[in-house]
């Protein structure tokens, strides 16, 4: 194979929710393959000492600050990426939250909020990209992140299976009305890996024995082994891929009911 179709020298691309866990892995992966990144999250400070690191290490890098919620946010997001490096060629459509909470519990507001950023947002983010990708005729990627709850469902998380499943279909939808502007959309739908959202029920009892029973690998994922599927969707190797959902989650969904 050849491996200069992994290469991103001279994209640009863009990752939401870069400032911890998948997001900022995510930048790292794509500054390393060549890409100049444009880190976008609400927490400054972060923003700031990940593109310090990366410059640090050679790599383009800006920060800009951005509220998936907002679309005048997102919209001055995207204008400093292009004032600085030109034209968004690679979207990582990442920023999102959790928060289980059993459905008779569940108020309005946990329901709007949960769908308003990891639905709503990611609409908005992509739709933006994929209007400045058309209009410069060079086409370019979408990545969306997903998860393994938006194909199954799991306990206490309704909102958050709905709003995932909502991003699997949006990815799919955009992967038919996008390709003849040379647009690819696909999306990574990944099992349980470690960050600060779940790290606490991760490191008890409970969640170590929910790993060990439902992930047939019995174990959670290495944010390293969402490299080789971000790479495959970002870059030229993945040419003739869209509309593709990629689930990285050690078997998780197919084990058995």
């Amino acid at each position: 194979m050849n491996e200069q179709r992994f290469d991103l020298t001279g994209k640009t691309a863009l990752i939401t929710g870069a400032s911890s866990g998948l997001g900022e892995h995510f930048a790292r992966v794509l500054a390393a393959a060549g890409a100049s990144v444009v880190v976008a999250a609400r927490r400054a400070d972060r923003l700031a000492r990940l593109v310090q690191d990366l410059q640090d290490q050679g790599y383009q890098a800006l920060a800009v600050t951005m509220d998936v919620t907002d679309a005048e946010s997102i919209d001055a997001g995207f204008t400093a990426a292009e004032t600085q490096f030109g034209s968004v060629d690679i979207l990582i459509n990442n920023a999102g939250i959790g928060e289980g909470v059993p459905f008779l519990k569940m108020t309005e507001g946990n329901w709007r909020s949960m769908l308003d950023t990891n639905l709503d947002g990611a609409w908005r983010v992509a739709h933006r990209a994929a209007v400045a990708m058309a209009k410069s005729g060079q086409g370019g990627s979408i990545v969306n992140i997903a998860s393994i709850l938006g194909l199954r469902v799991g306990q206490g998380l309704s909102h958050y299976a709905v709003a995932k499943a909502g991003v699997v279909q949006l990815t799919k939808a955009m992967a038919i009305e996008l390709a003849r502007d040379k647009i690819r959309v696909n999306a990574i739908a990944p099992g349980y890996f470690r960050t600060e959202m779940n790290n606490d029920y991760f490191e008890s009892e409970k969640g170590q024995q929910y790993i060990k029973e439902k992930v047939p690998m019995r174990r959670l994922g290495q944010l390293e082994e969402l490299s080789g599927p971000l790479l495959l969707l970002a870059s030229e190797a993945g040419s003739f891929m869209t509309g593709t959902i990629i689930n990285v989650d050690g078997g998780h969904l197919s084990n058995s009911l």
